[in-house]
């Protein structure tokens, strides 16, 4: 019985390899990366400062971030200041330890540009894992988002 073939010949296949995209997965490139940013809502001035964002945010305690606050805000004293985030009150919350006890309150407005929040940070640095024996790679949570 030539030609009939039962289940049990093996059949040999070839595999055909397929081509593997140039761009399937870069390597990490500062310019895929911008730092968190978050529009300010409100801001409660004092011997710590109290920022609350219009959106939940991704900041952690011990996160350095800088303030943008454009003149039709108040609160100039702020613009460009840099602070360390000592506590969460909510998601849309977080104490910044920063004295603004004398600075102008922070007003509310619809300017073009709008007052933000940003991180600041690598992902080569801060202290997230300084209590392990072992080396890793540390980062801060929040410094960086991936935009790729």
């Amino acid at each position: 019985m030539l030609g009939v073939r039962n289940f049990f010949t093996p059949i040999i296949m070839t595999v055909i390899s397929y081509p593997i995209p140039e761009y399937q997965n870069p390597p990490i490139q500062p310019q895929f990366f911008v730092p968190s940013n978050f529009n300010i809502q409100a801001i409660t001035l004092g011997q710590t400062t109290t920022v609350e964002t219009t959106v939940e945010n991704n900041f952690v305690v011990g996160q350095q971030v800088r303030f943008i606050i454009p003149p039709s805000f108040g609160t100039r004293e702020l613009n460009n200041v840099s602070g360390i985030v000592i506590s969460l009150t909510s998601t849309t919350i977080f104490v910044v330890q920063i004295n603004s006890y004398n600075m102008n309150p922070f007003v509310l407005s619809s300017g073009s540009t709008l007052a933000q929040v940003l991180a600041i940070g690598n992902i080569n640095s801060g202290g997230t894992n300084a209590l392990s024996s072992q080396s890793y790679s540390t980062n801060i949570p929040g410094s960086f988002k991936n935009i790729s």
